[in-house]
């Protein structure tokens, strides 16, 4: 389960996320801006960094890290990153906070003797998402978190719950980017299943979904008739390249005749799919994974 990229779109969605699981949150965290950035030389790649607002110079940085696999190096990694890349900000910043996320305790790093003053430092927040409390209990999006580490048995019927409480508890908007999320999550914990296999068993349609939503506005956009399948098929395609194209470049002749030729469910997959390819190699992959 690609974990990184759910986390990620969490973060972009609402950004104050982070900051429902802190003790201490910062008392502006609505103006914090999520951002993912690379330190060179050496290159480090870090998850997520929350920055604070350009009008509070210097603030509170905060570093965030999504780790659902053991990694006997961890925290070398994260507190290599998070200090140089915060040497290196100096005038931008008046302070540091690390937030390590796990899904539970017996993932964490198991020698942790170099780093006992940082771990216990208030600088530095572990969170283990089982240790949160019941799903259905917690905030919206914290329990989105969670979500992806529940047990797919109980997954299904959690997302259902979920589903349900977002439609009495958020406006139009957020609901949607909830059933997003919802949809998404559970793609990817079922992965021997077509997304419209999913919504099925989340109980909710096609029209319903953000990738159905897109083609339908891009059709509006450009006059073309709604209404008859092969009228969205022909949408959905012509969706589909030109955000392949933003994605990967230009794509050769003979993989656009192969993105002609999916039907629209495939387009579907597809067009979820895409949000995280950083290639061309990516969607050959994509294709190898699929049974025409």
């Amino acid at each position: 389960m690609r974990r990184d990229s759910i986390f990620y779109k969490l973060f972009q969605q609402s950004p104050a996320l982070l900051f429902e699981l802190l003790t201490n949150p910062p008392a502006n965290v609505d103006e914090y801006r999520f951002d993912s950035v690379a330190v060179k030389e050496p290159k480090f790649e870090i998850d997520g960094v929350f920055l604070p607002p350009e009008n509070q110079n210097p603030g509170v940085v905060y570093f965030a890290e999504v780790q659902f696999q053991k990694d006997e190096r961890l925290y070398e990694r994260v507190f290599a990153e998070s200090y140089l890349y915060f040497y290196r900000n100096r005038d931008r910043f008046s302070d540091l906070q690390v937030v390590i996320i796990y899904p539970s305790r017996s993932i964490e790093q198991g020698d942790i003797r170099p780093y006992y003053s940082q771990l216990n430092s208030p600088q530095v927040n572990r969170i283990y998402l089982d240790e949160l409390g019941d799903i259905r209990q917690l905030p919206l999006w914290v329990a989105l978190m969670v979500l992806t580490t529940v047990d797919d048995e109980q997954a299904t019927e959690e997302a259902r719950y979920l589903l349900a409480r977002s439609q009495q508890e958020t406006p139009q908007l957020s609901n949607r980017a909830i059933i997003d999320m919802v949809t998404t999550i559970m793609v990817y914990k079922f992965e021997d299943k077509s997304r419209i296999e999913v919504e099925q068993m989340l109980g909710i349609t096609l029209k319903e979904t953000r990738v159905y939503r897109e083609i339908k506005e891009e059709g509006r956009e450009e006059g073309r008739e709604e209404g008859r399948e092969e009228g969205r098929e022909a949408e959905a395609c012509k969706l589909i390249i030109r955000l392949l194209t933003r994605r990967v470049g230009e794509l050769p002749q003979e993989v656009r005749q192969h993105v002609e030729s999916l039907e629209l469910e495939q387009l579907e997959n597809l067009g979820e799919a895409l949000l995280d390819f950083q290639g061309m190699a990516d969607l050959d992959a994509w294709f190898d994974r699929q049974s025409f």
